[in-house]
């Protein structure tokens, strides 16, 4: 049961957080608030657009659970870089920065058999 709220809580998270993005991305005014400091690190539209686009897709991947452990790799740097920003930088969001690691956390626990060929110390390439 709690594999199925964190895969849908995260996919909740990134498909609303994207589609927020977008909002930003064509000048609109975005339907929930956005942290200052990590709109700053936007310097340039293509990161923010890049970024927005694969939080869409992720979320709308864990939502119809479908290419989980591809998600969950993809989502894994994005969700670091939000827990530091969060922690170094802005502060406002730290609580659900915290939930997003937990949740990606015990996602990545329940798919560990699907990672283990990553941490091989001599993989066979056949």
């Amino acid at each position: 049961m709690s594999l199925h709220i964190s895969r849908l809580f995260l996919g909740i998270v990134f498909l609303v957080a994207g589609l927020n993005g977008y909002f930003v991305i064509f000048g609109l005014e975005p339907f929930i608030a956005t942290s200052p400091e990590a709109m700053a690190l936007f310097e340039f539209t293509y990161l923010l657009i890049v970024e927005k686009s694969v939080e869409v897709i992720c979320g709308i991947l864990l939502l119809v659970n479908r290419f989980i452990p591809m998600a969950i790799a993809i989502l894994t740097p994005i969700v670091v870089n939000i827990l530091l920003l969060h922690l170094f930088l802005d502060h406002s969001l730290l609580l659900l920065a915290v939930l997003l690691v937990i949740a990606l956390g015990y996602l990545l626990f329940s798919y560990r058999k699907n990672f283990l060929g990553i941490v091989e110390r001599k993989a066979d390439p056949s």
